[in-house]
C-alpha cells in the first residue's frame, strides 16, 4: 500500500496491492471508510498497519472534505484537567494528550481558535507568546510557528484551512491594528494590510467569504462601536459605521458571535437574548433568550458558536446534583414563536464546574 502524490484531477490517491475490504474495490471501500464516523478512526488504526498507515496520512479527511462529509466536533476546556473533544453524535467525551508546555502557559490565560483538522491554543510562555498546535490526524500537540506580530486579546475566525486573527495587544499593551492569515496546509502566517483602527477585546468571523471583525477597544475607555470587513480579493478593509452598537467595557468579555449560514448572531449580554443581524439595514433583531446566564459574568465563561446549521452554547449550571456544563443547540431555520427559542441538549459535562475557558468547533 502506498500513497501517491497525485491523480489526474491533481488530488493525492491512495492505491494498494491488497484490497482494504474484502470483495470491495479500493475506491469504493476509501468512500465506505470516508462516511465512517471520526470517532471510528482511531480503532481504524488499530487493525493493521495498512489501516494506521491510510488514518495518519490524512487522506481520509481529505476524501471527506472532497465528498462534503463534516462532522462537527466541540473542543473546550472547563477544568484544570486540559482539553476535552465532544462528538455530539455518539454522544462520547474524549480527552486529548496534554499540551507538553511550560507551566506559565499552563496556567496563564489563552485562546483557540479551529482551523482545517487543526486546533490552535494561542497563550504567553515566560518571555513571549506562543503556539501550541494540536492535530487532529496525528492526534498529538505540537509548537506552531509564531505570527509576525505576536498578540493576545485579537479577533479571529476560520474559513477552511485558513484563518485570520486581528487587532489585540502585544506583550507591551500596545493595541494593534495589524492582522495576519494562517494557513493550516503550509503551517506559514502571512502579514495582511491593517485595518482602520486598533483594536482590543474584539472578536472576528468570516460570512460570505469575507472576513469581519467587530466590537473591541482602543484604549482602557474607548469602546468602538465600527466593524471593519476585509475582502481577500481584493486585499482592502472596508469600515462599517454602527456595525455593533453595543458598548463594549474593560471588564466584559469580547462580543459573543456567530455566523451560520452567511448570517451573524450574536448574544447580548445585560439581557441573555440572541440577536440577528440585518444586512441590508445594518441593524440588529432581537430573537430570543438563552438557554443560560450570561450577564452574571459580563460573557466571560460562556462559549456562543456555530455548529454546522445551528448556533450552539454551552454553560455552567449549579443545581441540587451539583455543577455540570451544558450544550444546547438551535437551528435558526426552525424559526422562533413569541420570542421563544427552541433549545436542545445535546451534551452534558458533570463535575466539571461551571466555567468555559476556552472553547472552538471543528468541521471535519
Amino acid at each position: 500500500m502506498r500513497l501517491e502524490e497525485e491523480d489526474d484531477d491533481g488530488h493525492c490517491k491512495f492505491r494498494s496491492s491488497d484490497s482494504l475490504l474484502p470483495g470491495l474495490h479500493d475506491d469504493v471501500a476509501l468512500t465506505c471508510l470516508a462516511r465512517a464516523s471520526r470517532s471510528d478512526y482511531a480503532s481504524l488504526s488499530c487493525l493493521n498497519a495498512r489501516f494506521n498507515s491510510l488514518v495518519k496520512s490524512g487522506y481520509l479527511y481529505d476524501l471527506r472534505r472532497r465528498m462534503g462529509v463534516v462532522e462537527h466536533w466541540v473542543y473546550m476546556v472547563c477544568d484544570p484537567r486540559g482539553w476535552e473533544a465532544f462528538d455530539p453524535f455518539g454522544k462520547k467525551w474524549l480527552r486529548l494528550p496534554k499540551i507538553p508546555c511550560d507551566d506559565c502557559f499552563n496556567y496563564a490565560d489563552k485562546e483557540s481558535l479551529a482551523v482545517g483538522s487543526e486546533l490552535l491554543v494561542f497563550g504567553r510562555e515566560l518571555f513571549d507568546f506562543a503556539i501550541w498546535k494540536y492535530s487532529l490526524i496525528q492526534n498529538n500537540w505540537e509548537k506552531c510557528e509564531g505570527m509576525n506580530h505576536r498578540r493576545c486579546l485579537f479577533g479571529s475566525g476560520s474559513l477552511g484551512s485558513i484563518s485570520i486573527v486581528a487587532g489585540g495587544s502585544d506583550k507591551n499593551g500596545n493595541v494593534l491594528k495589524s492582522a495576519e492569515l494562517y494557513d493550516s496546509l503550509t503551517g506559514r502566517w502571512e502579514i495582511l494590510p491593517n485595518m482602520h483602527s486598533p483594536r482590543r477585546l474584539c472578536s472576528g468571523f468570516f460570512m460570505d467569504e469575507k472576513f469581519y471583525v467587530i466590537g473591541g477597544m482602543t484604549n482602557p475607555t474607548d469602546s468602538l462601536t465600527c466593524g471593519e470587513e476585509f475582502d481577500l480579493q481584493t486585499r482592502k478593509w472596508r469600515k462599517i459605521e454602527c456595525m455593533y452598537p453595543n458598548v463594549n467595557r474593560a471588564a466584559q468579555a469580547p462580543p459573543l458571535v456567530a455566523v451560520v449560514n452567511n448570517q451573524l448572531y450574536a448574544v447580548e449580554y445585560l439581557t441573555n437574548m440572541v440577536k440577528k443581524y440585518d444586512k441590508k439595514k445594518n441593524s440588529w433583531e432581537v430573537l430570543g433568550r438563552l438557554p443560560v446566564r450570561a450577564d452574571s459574568s459580563n460573557g466571560w465563561g460562556l462559549a456562543f458558536k456555530a455548529f454546522g446549521e445551528e448556533l450552539l452554547v454551552i454553560g455552567g449550571n449549579r443545581g441540587p446534583e451539583g455543577e455540570a456544563i451544558i450544550l444546547s443547540s438551535w437551528a435558526p431555520k426552525s424559526g422562533c414563536k413569541d420570542g421563544t427559542l427552541d433549545w436542545k441538549v445535546i451534551g452534558l459535562k458533570e463535575h466539571s464546574g461551571v466555567f468555559v475557558y476556552n472553547c472552538a468547533v471543528m468541521g471535519c
